[in-house]
């Protein structure tokens, strides 16, 4: 059964985002990382009870949705991605791939944690991450 992992949330400064999310809702920030050949730095924050948050600051981003207030946000479709954890990412993009998603990226490791991953878009194009993470993120 899949769980979710965490959310992806794209931002344009890490360290002033990070901050506010670890205060804000009193969550964990665990070291960041990086992949300079994309210019990404990310950094989970993680909640006392193991859900997170991964922000990115990707060189080059533009502001998204900057919507007044709820029921603008959701005239505008879609996110940064879902991540699920499960056991098997083989199989679990597979059977999405059989219920009608598209293939984004392969299962491989990821370039940043050395996890098995893969990314696949639903009917609509939201991005979907299977992740293949033994135990869920932890702050301790």
């Amino acid at each position: 059964m899949p769980a979710l992992d965490h959310i992806g949330l794209s931002v344009g400064d890490l360290d002033a985002q990070a901050s506010w999310y670890a205060a804000a809702l009193g969550m964990t920030a665990l070291p960041p990382l990086g992949n300079e050949a994309l210019g990404v730095r990310t950094q989970y924050l993680v909640a006392a009870d193991g859900w997170a948050i991964e922000l990115l600051e990707r060189t080059g981003s533009v502001p998204g949705l900057q919507a007044k207030n709820p029921s603008d946000a959701i005239l505008t479709r879609g996110y940064g991605h879902l991540c699920l954890r499960v056991a098997d990412v083989d199989a679990t993009f597979a059977s999405l791939l059989a219920a009608g998603a598209v293939p984004i990226a392969a299962p491989g490791a990821s370039p940043m944690s050395g996890l098995r991953l893969a990314f696949v878009a639903d009917p609509e194009g939201n991005l979907i991450e299977v992740l293949g993470r033994p135990e869920p993120l932890s702050a301790s």
